[in-house]
């Protein structure tokens, strides 16, 4: 079976959230889909949800505390509140826009680590290392597996391309076969694909070999469009 993630990043509000999580466990019900599905909305639209075991609410980023004097942050006690016990670590907007290092990233996936957290790590290159090829491109992907423990049970890899994110641009299946294949010789855990994933390409990507699943930016966010998407994906 294939896993399927929605990344909601800035975008949704609690209300349209909660509309959205209630009518995905509507429809995994309705459906019987087997297959696992995450939810990650903004830390302003976590909540207690009702949902099927398959179905997992999870947090974009927090903070390695559990509370304290970090303006703008969340930590555990908040995430504690809606037993939330999954989270986003490495996404590239995270690196690349809001300048997490990967030293910051290394400790915060230890930390979460230690909680025995679910953990979807992010890899990803942007544009101008993929220009210069494969071999530095797996060197940046290499990389930022430092201080990272790939042995842990509750890991999952999703490698992104950072060209791919919302941009519409789009690997060509032997570009994302050929980093699966590699990246796979490193780890035993499921690895999804990331980077411009829609109704009109999952299926594709999905009979990609080494391809575990999907994590998806904005062509999850309307309902109908990942309610599709889980749908092919149960087929696989």
């Amino acid at each position: 079976m294939k896993i399927i993630a929605s990344n909601f990043k800035t975008n949704h509000t609690r209300k349209s959230t909660k509309l959205f999580v209630e009518e995905v466990n509507q429809f995994l019900e309705k459906e019987n889909i087997k297959n696992d599905v995450y939810v990650f909305p903004t830390a302003t639209s976590l909540d207690t949800f009702e949902v099927l075991d398959n179905l997992t609410i999870g947090t974009q980023n927090a903070y390695y505390v559990k509370n304290g004097s970090f303006t703008g942050e969340i930590g555990t006690e908040q995430l504690d509140e809606f037993n939330i016990k999954t989270i986003l670590i490495g996404h590239s907007e995270r690196r690349h826009i809001l300048g997490e290092s990967q030293k910051e990233i290394a400790y915060k996936y230890n930390y979460y680590k230690a909680l025995g957290y679910k953990i979807i790590y992010c890899v990803g290159e942007p544009l101008e290392v993929k220009e210069i090829g494969m071999t530095e491109t797996l060197g940046y992907i290499w990389n930022q597996f430092d201080g990272i423990d790939l042995e842990y049970d509750n890991l999952v890899i999703a490698y992104e391309p950072v060209w791919a994110i919302g941009t519409g641009k789009i690997p060509t299946t032997e570009d994302i076969e050929i980093i699966h294949k590699k990246i796979k010789k490193k780890i035993t855990q499921p690895l999804l694909y990331g980077g411009s994933v829609k109704t009109s390409n999952i299926s594709d990507i999905l009979d990609i070999p080494n391809v575990d699943g999907t994590l998806i930016g904005s062509g999850s966010w309307n309902v109908e469009d990942f309610k599709e998407m889980i749908k092919i994906t149960n087929t696989k």
